[in-house]
């Protein structure tokens, strides 16, 4: 059982969803993201997503397309993201995805980035614009080195995508809660639990879903049903406003830890989140 499917496995244990941050690896630079990566696992993540700088991050809104140019123009490149991984990995033992287009991938080269990947403490690779269909030899060598596959679905993800995905996937599945690019939405659409619904009719794999989660109800409105909330637009946003802060990663960890908030009357400890809904 991979890092992610024990970590999963705890949480369903403990009765709890998982939380699952994003941020972009050098934005605003990569001393900071290594000290945000352990901040943010002091803070709660159960799995931590680390975003690769691209140039052209098309499933991204203009939050993180922001965060990406940021760290393209100080020169970060993929060998400096999986070099940030392995020292903040000496600090913590968080699950870490790392979160790329296609590209930069490609141009590292398929097995020297699942040997270095999991050199440096990488657990699994969600790669956007890699469709299932055209991506039997980088799954087969990502499981060769103990490296989960993660996929995406989305509403419109058709029944046959579905299983397709299914069968492929490994760790967990990603849910995008709507049609679009990420960012941060006042409301969430009920297309995100009917999407959870129709993949838990295919696989048994743990289900978080992302995109335009922004605030501690809605991540407790998506762990009624879902097994974890990636929040990713919300806290870039909050790096980029704070972005010449001395208390910059500090105030990321509180902003973090507002997320896992309960409501006033929540009998829950802080931080405890409620138990998604499992068929």
């Amino acid at each position: 059982m991979s890092r992610i499917r024990e970590t999963f496995a705890s949480l369903k244990r403990a009765g709890r969803g998982g939380f699952i941050p994003f941020i972009t690896a050098g934005d605003p630079d990569l001393t900071t993201t290594e000290l945000l990566l352990v901040e943010l696992a002091a803070a709660g993540a159960d799995i931590i997503e680390l975003g690769v700088p691209f140039s052209d991050p098309v499933a991204d809104g203009e939050t993180i397309q922001r965060a990406s140019e940021r760290a393209l123009r100080k020169g970060v490149t993929l060998r400096d993201v999986l070099t940030c991984i392995a020292r903040a990995k000496q600090h913590i033992d968080v699950p870490i995805v790392l979160f790329s287009y296609f590209n930069p991938l490609l141009n590292f080269g398929r097995d020297r980035l699942a040997n270095d990947a999991k050199e440096a403490g990488v657990d699994a690779i969600l790669v956007t614009d890699l469709i299932p269909e055209e991506a039997h030899t980088w799954i087969e060598t990502l499981i060769q080195f103990d490296l989960d596959p993660i996929f995406l679905v989305a509403p419109t993800t058709s029944d046959k995508r579905l299983k397709q995905i299914a069968r492929e996937a490994r760790g967990f599945i990603y849910a995008v809660s709507r049609a679009g690019v990420t960012g941060a939405r006042d409301e969430m659409t009920d297309d995100a639990e009917a999407l959870v619904k129709r993949v838990r009719l295919v696989s048994d794999l743990p289900v978080a879903v992302g995109f335009g989660i922004s605030t501690a109800e809605q991540v407790r409105e998506v762990l009624r049903f879902a097994d974890a909330a990636v929040i990713g637009s919300a806290i870039v946003s909050q790096i980029e406003e704070l972005a010449k802060s001395p208390d910059l990663v500090r105030r990321v960890g509180e902003f973090a830890r507002s997320l896992l908030a309960p409501k006033s009357n929540d009998s829950h400890q802080q931080g405890t989140l409620p138990s998604p809904a499992r068929r």
